[in-house]
């Protein structure tokens, strides 16, 4: 068979045998072995290229990793025992460490609005528990009016009375007294008195 334009055409000679199955020509044939031995030679190359490779690395990177200084402490500080048994009377390297590594925090001064935001506002921004709401001067002229001590006193020490609930030092023990006094001053300077 030849195409339109008049050159050959690539034909792949198949023939019918009686049960229905095709048969393909000995030429052909030769084409598909000679393929598949090429195709083997390239994949044999390329695993003994990978094999090469891979020997190498492990020859010359994987030791130079190994006895790296930084590496080794990774590694032992990675299998350290998470404790340590220390008899009564005995002193332990680690614990003399640990002494002398301790930091005294640094105390942080807060203002009245700081301290206002981080504990107080729970309460007073919606006038939970009878807590007098920031701005509302009705409501802190009142407390005012019994003085600034009895004001203090019972943020401190907490209250409890007719009017709500005053939990001591703002329901957060990490406030110091002077912290508590800055967000009164601030909570009565916002209502206005």
């Amino acid at each position: 068979m030849r195409a339109a334009v008049g050159t050959p055409r690539a034909e792949l000679h198949i023939k019918k045998t009686p049960l229905g199955t095709t048969a393909v020509s000995a030429q052909d044939k030769q084409f598909f072995d000679l393929f598949m031995v090429v195709l083997a030679i390239l994949v044999a190359i390329s695993v003994g290229i990978y094999v090469f490779s891979a020997s190498l690395a492990a020859d010359t990177q994987g030791r130079y990793i190994v006895e790296d200084e930084a590496y080794q402490q990774q590694v032992s500080d990675r299998i350290a025992p998470i404790g340590q048994v220390v008899l009564p009377g005995e002193a332990s390297e680690r614990m003399v460490a640990a002494a002398v590594e301790a930091v005294e925090p640094v105390a942080v001064e807060l203002t009245g609005a700081q301290v206002y935001n981080n504990a107080c506002g729970a309460c007073h921004t919606g006038g939970i528990g009878g807590a007098p709401m920031l701005g509302s001067a009705d409501a802190w002229q009142a407390r005012v009016d019994q003085g600034m001590d009895t004001l203090r006193k019972h943020a401190i020490e907490g209250y409890q009375g007719d009017a709500g609930y005053m939990p001591a030092i703002g329901g957060n023990a990490a406030l110091s007294d002077e912290d508590v006094y800055r967000a009164i001053d601030y909570m009565v300077a916002e209502a206005g008195l």
